[in-house]
């Protein structure tokens, strides 16, 4: 981290202009954004979704959609306010929000391949990818909101081990072993990240590392027969295994960039020639 820090205070911000040595142009007319907070979206959700929808074009994907949220007062300028309907509409609608919830869940795991205890899902893309498919795309947000589409990047994610079981890094040990010849196939950059399982943050440790990537593989030791194991574990492994040591998780991401999508890959998820290898829980 210090050299990143150090990294960090060699940057210089400042407007075009002045790098440029060019008089400043006229400023942006002001936004008045809606501060969103947790608290006032769940007391009016609808109000947030009106403002939000002022900054949104009308698409043909979008059009019909927008109309049917017009016809019952939501929409750019319009005020509906959950607290004004009646408390069976209100009962109506807080089920109606939650069975798409439900049903979101229920299309994520339609979606979602399980593969040695990790799940991979490639349902990130643009508009052009969805087609319109909000069912899809709310799947898509809910699974890893923002996340980049296949071509771009995967995360065979898992929080058990090859046997099912949730992770457990203060309980146990566990291996993560790369076949001779079999680690992840990408065009750039690949990691293995443990985070924590509840608030999926890094996990604070004594060494400050918290993944090991393709640019730690030169100081790793490989097995004998060529395969590459990863211990996860909160006590050191000994001296010699060091370099190959994560700390401890409960949930772990493999971050695969710009991932080859020729013959041993991981897509079609499930059914690639390629497969994330599982977590082995230590004799």
């Amino acid at each position: 981290m210090a050299n990143v820090e150090k990294v960090q205070a060699g940057y210089k911000t400042q407007p075009l202009s002045a790098f440029l040595n060019q008089p400043a142009p006229p400023a942006a007319p002001k936004i008045d954004f809606l501060p969103a907070t947790t608290a006032g979206i769940k007391a009016n959700f609808y109000k947030y979704l009106d403002a939000a929808l002022q900054f949104v074009p009308v698409t043909p994907e979008n059009k019909e959609i927008r109309a049917r949220l017009a016809s019952i007062g939501i929409g750019p300028g319009k005020g509906f306010d959950f607290r004004d309907l009646s408390p069976e509409h209100r009962a109506a609608v807080v089920l109606a929000m939650t069975e798409g919830d439900d049903k979101v869940s229920a299309y994520l795991k339609t979606r979602t391949a399980d593969v040695n205890g990790r799940k991979i899902a490639s349902i990130c893309g643009d508009a052009a990818f969805y087609k319109g498919d909000w069912l899809e795309r709310a799947a898509a947000a809910k699974g890893g909101i923002y996340g980049n589409d296949a071509v771009e990047a995967t995360y065979p994610m898992t929080r058990v081990d090859v046997k099912g079981e949730t992770l457990d890094g203060i309980k146990y040990n566990y291996t993560l072993t790369f076949l001779a010849g079999q680690l992840p196939p990408v065009n750039s950059f690949r990691s293995v990240t443990m985070y924590d399982g509840k608030t999926q943050l890094l996990i604070e440790n004594p060494i400050n590392r918290y993944l090991i990537n393709s640019a730690m593989l030169p100081a790793m030791k490989k097995n004998a027969n060529g395969s590459l194991t990863v211990y996860i574990q909160k006590e050191s492994p000994g001296k010699a295994k060091e370099a190959n040591w994560l700390p401890d998780t409960t949930y772990l991401v493999m971050r695969l960039y710009w991932p080859k999508m020729e013959a041993r890959f991981i897509f079609p998820a499930g059914a690639g020639t390629w497969s994330p290898p599982g977590i082995v829980p230590a004799s």
